[in-house]
């Protein structure tokens, strides 16, 4: 039970994570005045991506790791 719950949570708060970062991407190239500015508010939405995939990568690690755990990398 809390397996699935924890698994719509996790989809949902990444899911809303993706439109943040869609949304920032919207802004910055809409309505920063500069391309100066522009190019700076783009690479530290660089480093967010790098951040988003890197949590999504540990949430799946963890998640697989506690489905196996204690039967030596096999299911039964």
């Amino acid at each position: 039970m809390f397996g699935k719950i924890k698994k719509v949570f996790f989809t949902g708060m990444f899911g809303i994570l993706y439109l943040s970062f869609v949304a920032q991407i919207v802004y910055v190239l809409g309505w920063v005045p500069t391309w100066d500015a522009k190019l700076g508010f783009m690479g530290m939405l660089v480093f967010e991506w790098l951040a988003l995939i890197a949590a999504r990568y540990l949430s799946k690690r963890s998640s697989n790791s506690a489905q196996y755990n204690g039967f030596s990398g096999r299911r039964r």
